[in-house]
């Protein structure tokens, strides 16, 4: 009896103590990742338009309302791309966007790591665009939809590596000269690494 009661009174503290240590993390986590941006380069366009791949820079911040309910905000800063026409046969000049991400999250309960998915909405702006093309221009903003998959494993106290794969919906509208063209769509798939720190 004497056993199983130390036992019991093991398996309390075990229980009490976790849970103590999950409350100690707090609801805030900010990660910073290294991105892999692939676009999908829809065009619907006469242009035959595509622009780069990069890696960029991501910074997020993300509050847990419950231990697996939160929101996510992810930000970067503009990011330059060069516009390329298959039609014209070259590049035909940069332009820089600027994507903010807001995204509900689902985490589940597993041991040892920490999967999540989650959806929302980007609004992405479009700014410095410079074309070659005369009377060439865009639309300057776009608000579309936004997918993720992700998984956050602890290395140290508070400190997790996550990997993080989205996919984000970026379009704008192309015009010549007055004249709708059609849309081109960027649609990237992101493809992040990084380090995340929950408080």
């Amino acid at each position: 009896m004497k056993k199983s009661l130390l036992a019991a009174a093991a398996i309390c503290a075990l229980t009490i103590g976790a849970a103590s240590a999950q409350t100690a993390e707090g609801p805030w986590m900010v990660r910073a990742r290294a991105v892999s941006l692939q676009s999908t380069n829809g065009d619907g366009t006469s242009l035959g338009l595509s622009i780069n791949n990069k890696v960029i820079p991501e910074v997020d911040f993300t509050y847990f309302f419950t231990p697996n309910v939160a929101a996510e905000l992810i930000l970067t800063v503009p990011q330059q791309h060069t516009l390329n026409s298959r039609t014209v046969g070259g590049d035909i000049g940069t332009l820089k966007h600027l994507p903010p991400t807001l995204l509900l999250q689902y985490h589940f309960d597993a041991p040892g790591y920490k999967p999540y998915v989650g959806a929302g909405v980007n609004f992405t702006r479009f700014s410095d665009v410079d074309l070659t093309v005369p009377g060439a221009e865009v639309k300057s903003t776009s608000v579309g939809g936004a997918l993720q998959v992700g998984v956050d494993v602890p290395v140290g106290k508070n400190l997790y590596l996550n990997f993080d794969i989205k996919k984000v919906y970026i379009g704008t509208e192309v015009y010549l000269n007055g004249n709708k063209l059609g849309a081109f769509n960027v649609d990237p798939l992101l493809i992040g690494v990084g380090l995340g720190y929950r408080f």
